[in-house]
Order: C-alpha cells, then structure tokens, then sequence
C-alpha cells in the first residue's frame, strides 16, 4: 500500500430550510421576475442578480477536503492442484504459469497478489471455494480479478450468475490440450449388498472422449474377486448387463476393464472395481446328535441363539426296529424324512454336524457317501467324536473315513486336562489369539479325549499328553474339522473358571463355512490415504516378498516382515489414486487407493466449455497455455475490456482509498455573502432610481 496522502476538494449544497421551500423561493421570483419583464419595470436585471443571489446564499454552498490514502487493489491467483492436473504436463505448465505470473504482478504499484491451491487429493475441483476463501475480507470495489490456472474440470461453479461479476475480471489459463482424447468406464448401476450364492447384475458402459475417437468396439475384460476373466466387444455408449455370484460373505470384488485408446490422456478410469459385500442369508445347519449326553444342548443353545441359523437338529432316540410297547396312537414321534435330509436336500445345508454319533441301521452307508461327496463338492463337515468313536460302532468304519482328517487309535483318556494350542495354531485363525481372561493359561479342564492320529491336515489345539484334539482339513472344494473330544460343554459351564467355548465355536464354524477373514493362508490388503498396506496371514512364519502393481505400468516389490499379530506385513505410499494389485506369488488381491469414481476423474478432457459463462459475464477470458505464449498481464482502468479477444489479460484497475481527514467550510464567510448581497441590493435601488429621473 502507498501511504503517501493525496487531496481532494468538492463542492456541495447544504440548505438553511428543507428543499421544497428554497424550490419554492425559485418559483416565486421567477413568478415576480416574469411580471417586471412583461410590465418593462426598469432595473430587472438587477432583480434578477439579486434573487439569485438570495437563493444561492440560502442555499449555503460548501467545500470538503478530504486526505485520502490509496488502498491496494488485490488480484488473486488460484493454482488447481487436483488430480487430473497430474495427466500430461499440466503440472509443468502450471508452475510455470504461476512463476510467470508472480514476478508480472509483482511489478505493479498498489497491487496486492493473493495466491491460493486446491486441495490436491479431493475428489472434486474446487476453484471457486478457493477463490471466495482468499477474496473473503476484500470488498467488490478492491478486487482486480482473478487468473485461474487449471485443465478446466471445474465442479463448484456458482450456480447463480449475477455472481459472476464479484470478482472482477476472471481469466483462466488451460494446461491441457485441445485435441485429448480418453476412453473410461461408466457405471449405471451397481449394488452395494449380495446373498452369498445368488446373483447380481451390473450395467456399465464405455464412454469415450474428445475428437478422433471413432473406434466401433472397445474390449471389456471382467472378473469376480480371482475367478477366470470374461472378454466381450462392446460398442461406446451403449449400456451393458454383467450377471455376477457373489462368492463369498464379506467384500467381493467384480473388475471391469477396457482396452485404452492410442495416446489417450490417462487409462487410470479405464478400470472400475466395483466392492460388492455378500452377506448371508439365513444358515442352514444340520446337528446330527446321537447318544444324548451332558453337552448336546451346548451345541442346541449356541446354534439357535444365533438368529441368522436356521437349525435342523436330528437326534437318535430309538432305532426302528426296537420293540416299543406303547400304543402307536399314542406315539407323538413322527417319521423322520431321511431321503429328503440326506439326499435330495443335502446340498441346501451350509455345516453339516456329527456329535457323538455312533453308526446305527437308521441311516445306511450310501447316506454317508452323500456326505463324503457334499464335502469333497464344497461342503462342510464338523465331527465332535464320543467314546464310540473309538469302538465298532465308529463313524470312520463308513464312507466317511475318505475324508476325516484323523482316525481313532481304539484309546479313550479319561483324564483331567486344558486344551492348549499348538505352535502351528497360534498362526491359524482359528486359535490365534483366542484367550479367556486375558490369557490362554486360564482355561478350565476337560475330563476325556478320544485318541486320534491325525492322517492329513493341521492340529490347531491338543490336549491330554499332547494328543491332537482339534484337527482342520480342505477335502476337494469343501472342509472338514474334527473336535476328538465331547467335553467343551464343560467351558459354557464355567468348569474350573470355562473357557472361550463361544468364540472357538464361532471362529470354528465361520472358518468351515469359508469366510474370508478366517482363511489360514490369506493375503490382505488395503488402504489408508495413499499408503498401500499389505498383510498376509500363512501358517509358514518366514519373511517373504509381495509386489504391488498399479496405473501406468507402476511395480513396487516390498517385503512382508512378521508382525506381533502373527502375520506378516509391510506397507508402500504410492502417489496417485487408481487401482492396484498385490501379489505374493499365489494369491492376488486388488485395492482401491483414493476414489477412483468422482467427477476427478470422470471426465479429464481439458475443456473451456464450464467456465467460459463466468468468463464472458465478467469481461474476463481464456488463454490456452500448450498452444499461446504466457500471456501479457495489464493494469487496465474500469472499462469493461480487459483483454477478451487478445493476447494479453486485463486486471482491473479501481483507483479505491481510505479518507484519513475530512474538512468541511462554507465556499465564502457568512458575512461576505451579506456584504454582497447588501451591495447588489443598494446597487439594484440606486440604479433603478436613478433610471426613473
């Protein structure tokens, strides 16, 4: 600001009485000077003189001075350091542009620059939030304009025109290029949400961008989560169906690709992972009880507390053939539906449980068989094994021993025990971290195990004299898990201080009915900001390597150290929003690093078309800097032409101040008016006097 005083006079009128008497003065004399002219009285010249003078007098004419100090007019620059603003060189050219503009305005007197960024990782391009925020304590009649430096994606233009003109003069300097071209994914319709097992439908379409894009099909590539991909040819701008299954519960993720055009600006839009979360319907589980015993409603309670489990419990109470005396009348058991249990609905139920069963001539081998199969098909199966299992009445002696992880060594230990997990199970999701109390030692005992030899699969708890007593098993698509003892009952009791009987369970069940979170061999990842976070859970403990792949070709190999969780992990910060790919050699996830489905991104093509109504009502203009020279900045008085259609740009120039000192005097001395206007009467009578002799 340039603190150096200037002055400035003015006159103004500021009547003795309101401004309807001294009009009304006025129409007076002029009445009463009309009337001396019509009658030729003498002298009324001098009349006319002197009644002007009155009226002038009464209506006190004044001067102010006033010490004004010039105030700065305040230009400001918004510099757009969104993420489209990474494409090509806009970056380059936009920093250049701002030290261009620096020094040019520099040079201005009483020109305050103000400058201000858009936030780099929002999802939107918000100039004018910017624009407001930094001209916020400037008044209209300060502001010299705006220069926005920016690839014309724009998403907060005010929606009411007459604040176009606000600002001053708004001109905006594009750092693409006219002739970009862009091919992208769009999204119509996706959900959010999927049973386990049913279907769902995504429509989509290709939209490409910009001049010289004629191609008449472009290639989609899709896939669910790792399953086999799926190649069309779809046309640009017609919309598509996809039918996906949800494979799983908890987020599913269906990839939609398309080929990229010849020397397209970016091909980070031309993927779009869409996150389908699949939740379950109501489980189905089948609890086959045999002898009844102490614990079988541990299993009941549990299965039937959980409102998402539909719960089909079979129990043993008699075999057919054993004589019942009691009249049929008055029987109220009814026929069970074997067939229909375990042959045509078999493959409806979700966990098939066997507790305590030992092999009766109710269900006969080829049922078991069925079972063998609906595992080996992607089905699950939990053994909780009693004394029989170790005697002639064994379900190993059935089709079944094709896949129990374990088989009966003919012992059963009547001991007290605490089941304690074993050094591989501290790794299995299953028992990691499972404590009760606060610590693992807590446990209450049990007081019999069945003796197993575990033939396949991994022992994730043993118990009495380290025998296996928890053993996991994958058979062909579906799994299998033996519990070698009857006795977690006791836990839900609170025997010796119990056990976490519930959590066990829960995780024990999840895990058989695959949920992802559960898997024992399991790559995760995700991210925080920018920063790509991996973890891979494996029953193995050795450090080892996983690549991160992302848009643009980009590869990052980071190492996966163990963690105190009992997993590895290890994390990379990359520097632009897209999708990426992680991969440790035999398994592959995919994560979404930033919103990838904003208006950001949505459409990258350079273009004027959205800002040039703000341009036009403001005087301002638009200035491609790939295609001009930097343009000339000047200073130009408020005239409304401030370089619209030349190669220069126009701020406006208000010449604005601040009174510092106001004096306020009358043009002339009261008394020098009365002398005056004694003289011009006495003259007017001593002439008129003068003339009549």
């Amino acid at each position: 600001m340039n603190g150096q005083l200037q002055t400035a006079t003015s006159v103004y009128f500021a009547p003795y009485f309101s401004n309807g008497l001294i009009i009304g003065l006025i129409v007076a004399a002029f009445l009463l000077l009309a009337l001396s002219i019509y009658h030729n009285r003498i002298g009324f010249w001098g009349r006319i003189v002197c009644a002007a003078a009155f009226i002038f007098l009464l209506a006190n004419p004044s001067v102010i001075d006033q010490k004004r100090i010039p105030t700065n007019d305040v230009a400001a620059i918004i510099i757009d350091q969104s993420a489209s603003q990474s494409f090509l060189n806009r970056k380059d050219l936009a920093k250049a542009a701002e030290q261009y503009l620096q020094e040019r305005l520099q040079g201005f007197d009483n020109l305050e620059v103000r400058t201000a960024y858009t936030t780099a990782d929002a999802s939107n391009t918000e100039i004018f939030a910017a624009l407001d925020d930094v001209l916020a304590d400037i008044p209209e009649q300060r502001r010299a304009g705006a220069i926005i430096v920016t690839d014309g994606q724009i998403h907060d233009i005010p929606a009411m025109k007459d604040r176009y003109d606000d600002y001053g003069p708004v001109h905006v300097l594009l750092t693409g290029k006219k002739d970009e071209i862009d091919r992208r994914i769009e999204i119509i319709e996706a959900p959010a949400y999927g049973l386990v097992g049913d279907t769902v439908t995504v429509q989509y379409k290709v939209v490409d961008s910009g001049s010289g894009t004629h191609e008449e099909f472009a290639t989609v590539v899709t896939k669910m989560n790792d399953g086999s991909p799926n190649m069309d040819l779809v046309p640009p701008d017609e919309v598509r169906t996809a039918t996906v299954k949800i494979e799983h519960a908890g987020q599913n993720i269906f990839d939609i690709q398309v080929s990229p055009l010849e020397q397209e600006i970016t091909t980070v839009n031309n993927r779009m992972p869409i996150v389908i979360n699949g939740v379950r319907d109501r489980l189905r589980v089948l609890l086959v009880s045999g002898q009844p015993h102490a614990g079988g409603r541990t299993w009941r309670n549990l299965l039937t507390s959980d409102p998402g489990v539909d719960l089909v419990h079979f129990t043993i109470l008699r075999e057919p053939e054993k004589m019942d005396m009691t009249p049929q009348s008055e029987l109220s058991l009814i026929a069970f539906p074997f067939r229909e249990l375990f042959e045509v609905k078999l493959y409806d139920f979700d966990l098939i449980i066997f507790d305590r069963y030992r092999l009766n001539r109710i269900l006969p081998n080829y049922y078991f068989a069925n079972i063998a199969k609906y595992v080996q098909d992607g089905g699950a199966l939990l053994e909780v094994s009693g004394p029989s299992f170790a005697g002639e009445d064994s379900i190993y002696s059935t089709a079944l021993r094709d896949v129990l992880p374990a088989y009966p060594t003919g012992q059963v230990f009547e001991k007290h025990y605490k089941p304690k997990v074993t050094e591989i199970g501290h790794r299995h999701p299953v028992t990691q971290g499972l404590t009760w109390g606060g610590t693992e030692d807590g446990w209450g005992e049990w007081l019999r195990q069945i003796g197993l030899q575990a033939g396949s699969g991994n022992t994730i708890m043993s118990g009495y004299n380290n025998q296996p007593l928890l053993v996991l098993d994958r058979v062909g698509e579906g799994r299998i898990a033996h519990l070698g003892s009857d006795q977690i009952w006791l836990w839900s009791r609170g025997y010796e201080g119990g056990g976490p009987h519930a959590e066990l369970l829960r995780r024990l069940s999840h895990w058989l009915m695959k949920e992802p979170a559960l898997e024992e061999e399991y790559l995760m990842a995700s991210a925080y900001n920018k920063t790509v976070r991996v973890e891979r859970r494996s029953l193995q403990e050795n450090p080892l390597d996983a690549t991160i792949t992302g848009p643009a070709g980009f590869e990052q190999t980071i190492t996966l150290t163990p963690n105190k969780r009992g997993t590895l992990s290890g994390e990379y910060t990359v520097e632009s929003a897209g999708v990426y790919g992680v991969s440790d050699g035999t398994h592959k996830r995919f994560v979404i690093v930033g919103d990838i489905n904003t208006p950001e991104f949505t459409n990258v093509i350079t273009s004027d078309e959205a800002i040039k109504p703000v341009t036009a009502a403001s005087q301002g203009s638009v200035k491609w800097l790939s295609e001009d020279a930097q343009p000339t900045v000047k200073m130009v008085r408020a005239s409304g032409r401030y370089g619209q259609d030349a190669s220069w740009i126009g701020l406006r120039r208000n010449g604005s101040f601040d009174v510092a000192q106001v004096t306020d005097r009358p043009v002339l001395p009261l008394w020098i008016f009365a002398a005056l206007m004694m003289v011009l009467v006495t003259g007017c009578w001593w002439f008129e006097g003068r003339r009549r002799n």
